[in-house]
């Protein structure tokens, strides 16, 4: 078939034209690759060279899919805290720059798994897939964005919510010697939130398998971990993982909090945290102060704790509670990190090792333990049973001192002594057995009204349990009251009072001998 030639030209001069617009629109998508060489490994940390244009806090990759924060940026070469164990790494391995910070995912999935920092699950339940993540190092919300502390966080501990109360937002240290029962305070708070809509995540720094595999188990137990998020690293992981993972919980958190959720984020624990930053520090040939501390163990943990807050009504209002862990050396709360973690935090439970010894649990100290916060986010009905407990309980314990010498006691110092033992009793908590709110009330509303101090010490635990037991006597009224926010009327309280008298009566004088 013969074309006309000018159709011929035509044709040519668009396939042309059509040429040169592809290859004019054609802008190939290079990304260029920074690499580098690992010069020294060694424990935890390696240098290499090569990466001019690196960042501080970059996560960097070697070739064998091992990652690093680049942490020390040096002038011919960088210091890198590994995120995996050095054996897999060699002098001569490649690195690469990724351009960006480490980051963790999050979301609702994250619920009922435990990970570690990075995000990958260690609990058998297949891979998470999340449609988010953020960076484990974010700035902590300014003061504008921050609302008072209204809110309490009830941790079901009787000693504990009636005379070191924690508000929502607030930042509560606890503090005491090794095996004292601090692990045993989180697990009964995370436990207590179960139907109070509070998202808990459990961050166990350096702990032991078996330590942290009891707690899982205690917690699936009671049904917390559909609420909760579990975050670990063990005692012979890298220390690099050990620094990054409570950055990378409370990123986990500040999620469900920047939703409008109130949510408990628990450090056990922070000494830990400090040791494995010496370790780090130490390696990288940094400047050490006290107690072979760097500098800026304060501001590490400083940046972490002022992450925890109450967002205003124009954010979500959202809270972050935070109860960081310290272990103390044979009591003393004057050492390095433990004073930098009181000055940090809005107070502190401290557990006391001659209490423990004597039987006392959970063994808090009243009169080394303070709550800045909680006590403004109390509820009035609360408030109002527990006014004078501390004060009589303090007088006890100053009584209690001169009585070990055998002096002579007035009538009056006498029944201060009695009032102050039943309320040691009291307090006392099985572990894992958190007290509903309204059961404490009424335990706690006899107790200040001296209903106890007849009952023989023998039988305390008896008589507590038979003035629980009156709830279900009273009106629907007074049990609705007891949960809300109002104060109990003169008559709510007689109603409960002469309740508790009656079913008191049946303990009192009577002895297990005469049983």
């Amino acid at each position: 078939m013969n074309l006309p030639f000018d159709n011929l030209s035509a044709v040519f001069d668009r396939t042309f034209e059509d040429l040169r617009k592809v290859r004019e629109s054609f802008a190939p998508q290079l990304t260029p690759r920074e690499i580098g060489v690992t010069t020294t490994v060694s424990t935890g940390i390696a240098k290499v060279t090569g990466l001019p244009r690196a960042g501080y806090g970059e996560l960097l990759k070697f070739s064998n899919d091992l990652y690093g924060i680049a942490f020390n940026i040096e002038e011919k070469e960088i210091g890198v805290v590994l995120l995996g164990e050095h054996t897999e790494l060699h002098a001569g391995d490649e690195v690469e720059r990724t351009g960006r910070v480490v980051d963790v995912p999050v979301g609702e999935r994250l619920l009922g798994r435990v990970i570690y920092p990075l995000g990958n699950p260690i609990d058998g339940k297949g891979p998470i897939i999340a449609t988010k993540r953020l960076p484990i190092n974010r700035t902590a919300p300014e003061i504008l964005d921050r609302a008072p502390v209204s809110t309490p966080l009830q941790t079901g501990i009787k000693v504990i919510d009636a005379l070191v109360p924690i508000g929502r937002g607030q930042r509560e240290l606890i503090l005491g010697d090794r095996q004292i029962g601090k692990t045993a305070i989180a697990v009964d708070t995370i436990i207590n939130q179960r139907n109070q809509d509070v998202i808990c995540v459990y961050c166990a720094i350096g702990q032991r398998a078996a330590t942290v595999a009891k707690v899982i188990a205690t917690l699936r137990a009671a049904g917390a971990m559909k609420y909760t998020t579990v975050v670990v690293t063990e005692g012979d992981d890298p220390p690099g993982l050990t620094y990054i993972a409570p950055y990378a919980a409370t990123s986990i958190a500040e999620y469900f909090m920047e939703k409008g959720k109130d949510v408990l984020i628990i450090y056990d624990d922070l000494t830990h945290h400090a040791w494995a930053y010496r370790e780090i520090s130490l390696l990288l040939r940094r400047p050490t102060g006290r107690e072979a501390f760097p500098g800026d163990i304060f501001y590490i943990h400083s940046r972490l704790l002022e992450r925890a807050t109450h967002l205003n009504k124009e954010l979500g209002g959202g809270s972050l509670t935070a109860l960081p862990i310290i272990e103390t050396e044979e009591g003393n709360i004057s050492a390095y990190i433990p004073t930098n973690l009181i000055s940090i935090t809005d107070g502190q439970i401290y557990l006391s090792p001659k209490l423990f010894q004597l039987g006392v649990l959970p063994a808090v100290d009243i009169g080394k333990s303070v709550s800045r916060v909680g006590g403004k986010a109390q509820r009035p009905v609360y408030r109002s049973v527990t006014g004078d407990l501390k004060l009589a309980y303090a007088q006890f314990e100053e009584l209690e001192t001169f009585a070990r010498f055998g002096t002579h006691m007035d009538e009056h110092s006498r029944k201060v002594l009695a009032h102050g033992r039943r309320i040691r009793a009291c307090l006392n908590q099985a572990q894992f057995q958190p007290l509903p709110l309204h059961e404490q009330i009424i335990v706690l509303l006899a107790l200040t009204n001296n209903l106890f101090d007849k009952v023989p010490l023998e039988n305390m635990k008896k008589a507590e349990q038979a003035v629980r037991s009156i709830l279900l006597l009273l009106p629907e009224t007074i049990r609705n009251r007891l949960l809300s926010f109002e104060k109990l009327s003169k008559e709510d309280s007689q109603e409960i009072l002469a309740k508790a008298r009656f079913v008191l009566a049946f303990y009192e004088g009577l002895t297990d001998s005469k049983e």
